[in-house]
Formats: structure tokens, C-alpha cells, sequence
């Protein structure tokens, strides 16, 4: 192709994605089945079609998807929680690869241990962004949101490096020798993490360079990719260099960059994930073609469904039976899946106790097992020359359209049945006492300030400011008042704060009406227009859509 078409087809595939983002606003489809369904109707249609280059895939797409789901998780909570995060993300993504490897070797024709495990390692992370979309949508409770997330970043960390290892071993001829196996996971692993703490503290050095929000998300972009070089120079895993730098970037990131550089660098990655996730479900439906004709040339539908059954019952069975089965085992173990307990339970200083999940608990769990565009991204980056590669990449693309449609869908109804609510007035009386002990503090600064030597114009300033926090700092005790009032476990409705809402959104509104005016009627210039927008688009911002807290 040359350089037009390739932007014909770039300039397309981005206007497929926002029609369909559209449509799944509109309608609450999976944007990813349907871009996937997209692709697979543009693969038959006459004319070129697109293939995959793998090492794009591994290079440009998963890092940039894996830092980017790191920024926005809590070190915090997942060293909190790390037992269960890792018995979901690291045990259980390994005992599933292991199954699928061991069912292909055994009964499908033609397939090593090497390729299954494979197969298994590219289907068995859950893609928690489905999950936690629709759950949060639904009201699952924090400590079910944590798990979910904590184990869909780290569950692609160790499946993507067990699949490096299988790569390796299919491309050293399929065999897979057990204990040097063992050894180059552990050493990439750690190496991997090891290369991660080091970018990420490279990253904390150059902060004077993240206070301006260009430069901020210079460096914020070229950071997984970085990342993700260095360790794959030295043979270890980019993918956990890449996670590992994100959480402690993502971490230090309030500390260490300004209001404008975080407000900016959020908005690029939020933008850059949805044109990269669009653009792999595009890329996987679109090669359906070329996969069913392999497939029809090369095997029996009774071979397909063999070959399916292995993967799918893995996936679907494995993961409720490992959740169930985890729950009874001492906990010593360190397999246990537990959750954080009340805070009035007694529990030793600078620990966290843990009680089992509950049988709702482990449903809901069980049920958000969606793949999605890691396992997708993932299947394309095994050699096209390995025995039976159309049959995997096959299995994988059934396995991702089967949980998204069947669990993505049916993902809320399950959580409205089984009462799994978060405690939204605890959630909100908290941030509001957050908020409160925060205006406190600045209270507290302004006397340290005027205690020091200051002119007249400095004492306007100091009292302006303080009867602006006071006024603040009133109206979250009164907001916390009304929480202590009401028993439910709802957010109370306050008239007050709405028809504050709608009358400052109301202002807002006209502010902007009239400067458009103004500069319509050649009164005001555009630049600038566009620094006093600006200024009411950050007032705007800090508005809820609607009363929550």
C-alpha cells in the first residue's frame, strides 16, 4: 500500500470507531463486539484487506494499553490486597494456560505443549474493562472493584510473559524443557520488575521536566515504550517493566506534577486507549476471513469443536471452580481470596485482615471473567508459521466474543440480583470528611501566613480567602450532617445543593453566551475567547453531571 491509501484507510478505520462509540452510547452494546463484527463484514467485502504485523502489536499497542491501565490503578490497594491479586492474576492465569496447553497436546491434532500453552496464556486474562465499566454502572462494591482491578493488570503481566516463554520455546522447535521453563519465567519476571523500578525512579529524577504539560505528556508517552524496549533488550519481560513503572509513576503523579500536566496527560492516554483498543477489534475481525478459509482447507468441524471445547470449558469452568475452591483452603496458603475487613474489627497496627469472600461475593467474581483486546492483541504476536496458528487464532477470537457477549451483557443484571450494592453514603461522607480535614489544613496555613510580616493588601487577601474556605468548610459539615441523618445506604438528595448545581450551571452558561456575543459582534478576539472559555470550562469542569456526594 502506499502512503494514501494507508491514510484512507487510518482516516476510515477512525470514523468506524466513533460511530461506533456512538452507537454503544445510544444503545449499550459492546463496542468491542461490534467493531469486531465490523471488521469481520469488511473482511468479505471485495478489495485489499489488512493484515497484522506482530511486531507493531507487541511494540506500539500493548504497552502503551498495559501503562495506561497501570496509571489508572492503586498501589496502595493492590499491595493491600496482593495475596488474592495474586492468587487470581498469577496462580490462576497460570493453571489455566497449563490446562488449555495439556488439552491441546493431548487432542488436538498436530499441537504441542508449546503452542497450547500459548493459546492458554493469550485467553487467560480477564480484560476487567468491560467488568468494571458495567459494574461501577451497577454499584459493585469497592472491594470487588479493587480485585477486579488489581487482577486485570497484573493477571497480563504474567500471562504476557508466559507467553514470551512459549514463543521462544515454538520458535526453538515446540519443545518446552520444565526446568529451564521455570527458570527464564522467574528471571524475566523479575528482571522485568526490576527494569520497571528503574524507569519509574528515571521518570521521578526528570519531575522538573513533568510541570509543563507538553513536556508532561512528551514524557508520559515515550515512558511504557521505553520501558518495554530496555527489558526486551535484555531478554526480560517488557510487559511487567511496563506495569511496574506505570503503578509507581501513577502513584508519584499527584506528588510530583501540576493540576494542568495531570488534567492534560489524562485526556491524550484516554484518547490514545480508545483508538487502540477500537483499532485492534478492528484488526481481529478483519483477518475472520482469511482464518475460516485456513480453517475450512485444513480441518474437520470435529476437530474446530475439540479444539473449542478445550478452550472455552477452560475458560469458563476454571475460573468459578478455582474461586470456590480457594475459598476453602487454610489460610496459610496464601491462596485464600479474602477481602478487607470493617475498620472497627480489631485488627494489629500496619496490618490489614482479611475475612473469605461471600458465596454473592464469588458469583459476581466468577462472572467477570471478560477477554478482551489483550487476549486479542496478544494471539497475534505467535508466529504465523506455528502448527495450527488459524485454529488458535480462532479459539481466541470465539473465547472474547462468547464473554463479552454472554457475560458483558448479563454482567448487571447478575450484580442487581444478588444485592451487591456499594455503601454510596459511607463513600460520600468520606470524601467529604476528606474534603473537610483539606480546608482545615488550608485554614491552618493562612495563620501560619499571617503571622508572618505583611503589608495591608497581603491582610485583604489572607481574610478574602478565609471566609471563602469557611464558607466550604460550612457546607461540608452541613452535607455531612445530612449523611449521619438518613439510614440507607443511598446518597440523600439535598434540594440546596442541586439548585446550587443548576443555578451555577445556569451562570456558567450565560458567561459563555455573552462572550460569544462579544466576539461575534468583533468586540472580542478570538485568542481571546479562547483563554476566558477556557477559564469557565475548568469551572464547568468540577461540576457533577448530577447531586452524588
Amino acid at each position: 500500500m502506499n502512503y494514501e491509501e494507508i491514510l484512507l484507510y487510518a482516516l476510515a478505520a477512525v470514523a468506524v470507531i466513533i460511530v461506533v462509540h456512538w452507537i454503544t452510547e445510544k444503545t449499550g452494546l459492546p463496542a468491542a463486539v461490534l467493531l469486531t463484527l465490523t471488521g469481520v463484514v469488511y473482511s468479505y467485502l471485495p478489495g485489499h484487506n489488512v493484515g497484522v504485523n506482530k511486531d507493531i502489536i507487541l511494540m506500539f499497542v500493548l504497552p502503551p494499553l498495559l501503562y495506561n491501565a497501570a496509571l489508572d490503578s492503586s498501589l496502595l490497594d493492590i499491595r493491600r490486597n496482593m495475596r488474592t491479586v495474586i492468587s487470581l492474576s498469577v496462580a490462576l492465569v497460570l493453571v489455566t494456560a497449563l490446562l488449555i496447553g495439556l488439552g491441546f497436546s493431548l487432542w488436538v491434532a498436530g499441537a504441542t505443549l508449546a503452542a497450547g500453552i500459548a493459546l492458554g496464556a493469550a485467553v487467560a486474562p480477564p480484560d476487567p474493562v468491560a467488568a468494571l465499566a458495567v459494574g461501577r454502572k451497577a454499584g459493585l462494591p469497592g472491594k470487588l472493584i479493587t480485585l477486579i482491578q488489581g487482577e486485570g493488570l497484573l493477571n497480563d503481566a504474567t500471562a504476557l510473559t508466559l507467553l514470551t516463554v512459549a514463543t521462544a520455546a515454538l520458535e526453538a522447535g515446540g519443545e518446552i524443557p520444565f526446568g529451564g521453563t521455570v527458570l527464564n519465567f522467574f528471571r524475566s519476571a523479575i528482571g522485568g520488575v526490576i527494569i520497571g523500578i528503574i524507569i519509574a525512579y528515571v521518570v521521578r529524577f526528570l519531575r522538573p521536566f513533568r510541570q509543563d504539560p507538553l513536556s508532561a505528556n512528551a514524557l508520559s508517552i515515550i515512558t511504557p515504550l521505553g520501558a518495554f524496549t530496555l527489558a526486551e533488550k535484555f531478554h526480560l519481560s517488557g510487559v511487567l517493566a511496563v506495569v511496574v513503572a506505570g503503578l509507581i509513576v501513577g502513584h508519584d503523579t499527584p506528588r510530583y506534577t501540576t493540576g494542568a500536566s495531570r488534567l492534560q496527560t489524562a485526556a491524550v492516554w484516554r484518547l490514545i486507549d480508545f483508538f487502540l483498543e477500537g483499532a485492534v477489534f478492528l484488526l481481529i475481525g478483519m483477518q475472520v476471513k482469511k482464518i475460516i478459509g485456513d480453517l475450512n482447507n485444513a480441518y474437520t468441524w470435529q476437530q474446530i469443536a475439540i479444539a473449542l471445547g478445550i478452550t472455552l470449558g477452560v475458560v469458563l469452568l476454571v475460573r468459578p471452580l478455582w474461586l470456590v475452591v480457594t475459598q476453602l483452603l487454610p489460610r496459610q496458603l496464601h491462596l485464600r481470596l479474602g477481602g478487607q475487613q470493617d475498620d472497627d474489627m480489631d485488627v494489629p497496627e500496619g496490618k490489614t485482615k482479611e475475612e473469605p469472600l461471600s458465596g454473592r461475593e464469588v458469583t459476581a467474581l466468577s462472572w467477570a471473567g471478560t477477554r478482551g483486546v489483550i487476549t486479542l492483541a496478544a494471539i497475534l504476536t505467535i508466529p504465523t508459521d506455528t502448527p495450527n496458528y488459524s485454529l488458535m487464532v480462532f479459539c481466541a477470537l470465539v473465547v472474547v466474543l462468547v464473554t463479552l457477549v454472554a457475560q458483558g451483557l448479563t454482567f448487571a443484571p447478575l450484580v442487581r440480583l444478588l444485592g451487591l450494592r456499594a455503601n454510596q453514603k459511607d463513600k460520600a461522607r468520606l470524601r467529604n470528611e476528606a474534603r473537610s480535614a483539606a480546608v482545615k489544613a488550608a485554614l491552618n496555613r493562612l495563620d501560619d501566613i499571617q503571622e508572618e510580616q505583611h503589608d495591608h493588601v497581603e491582610d485583604e487577601a489572607i481574610e478574602t480567602m478565609r471566609r471563602q474556605l469557611q464558607f466550604r468548610l460550612d457546607r461540608y459539615r452541613r452535607r455531612l450532617d445530612l449523611l449521619e441523618q438518613v439510614e440507607s445506604h443511598e446518597v440523600p438528595k439535598s434540594p440546596q445543593y442541586e439548585a446550587a448545581l443548576m443555578v451555577r450551571q445556569a451562570v456558567i452558561d450565560a458567561e459563555r453566551e455573552e462572550l460569544l456575543r462579544w466576539r461575534d459582534a468583533g468586540r472580542l478576539a478570538d485568542e481571546s475567547l479562547r483563554v476566558l472559555n477556557r477559564e469557565l470550562d475548568h469551572e464547568e469542569l468540577v461540576l457533577p453531571k448530577r447531586p452524588k456526594d
